[in-house]
C-alpha cells in the first residue's frame, strides 16, 4: 500500500481574515480526499485553536462551524501544531489550546514537508 499524500496548511491571518477561514477549509478537503493534513499556525493564526476561540470564531458562512472542520482533521490524525514563540508573545501558555494541539516549532513542519508534504500558506 502506497503512503498518504501529505499536506501541510500553514495558517498566518487570524479572525479579521477569511483567508484563515478557507485555511480550514482545504485542509478538511485535504482529509476528504484521504491526505494526511498538518496544520501549522503562526503570527495571529495561533488564535484559533485558543479555548473558546471555536465560538466566536467568524467562519464564512458557507463553510461547516470552525469546531467541526478542527476535529475532522484531528479524528483524521493529522497534527495541529503552534509556534511558540507566536504563542509567547500573545503571553499564551500551553493550556490555553484545546486539546490535542502541539507547541512546535518550524523544524516540526519542515520534517512533515521533508517528507513530502505538499504546502499551502494562507
Amino acid at each position: 500500500m502506497a503512503d498518504k499524500k501529505k499536506l501541510v496548511v500553514v495558517v498566518s491571518n487570524g479572525f479579521d481574515s477569511e483567508r484563515a477561514s478557507v485555511a480550514w477549509s482545504i485542509a478538511n478537503g485535504g482529509v476528504a480526499s484521504d491526505m494526511e493534513v498538518s496544520m501549522f499556525l503562526v503570527s495571529s493564526g495561533v488564535d484559533w485553536v485558543r479555548k473558546n476561540a471555536l465560538s466566536v470564531a467568524r467562519m464564512n458562512p458557507l463553510d461547516p462551524p470552525l469546531n467541526d472542520m478542527v476535529k475532522t482533521v484531528m479524528d483524521s490524525g493529522g497534527k495541529i501544531m503552534v509556534c511558540p514563540p507566536c504563542a509567547k508573545v500573545r503571553g499564551y501558555e500551553p493550556e490555553d489550546f484545546i486539546e490535542g494541539v502541539q507547541l512546535a516549532g518550524s523544524v516540526a513542519m519542515l520534517a512533515e514537508v521533508s517528507k513530502g508534504a505538499s504546502t499551502i500558506t494562507l
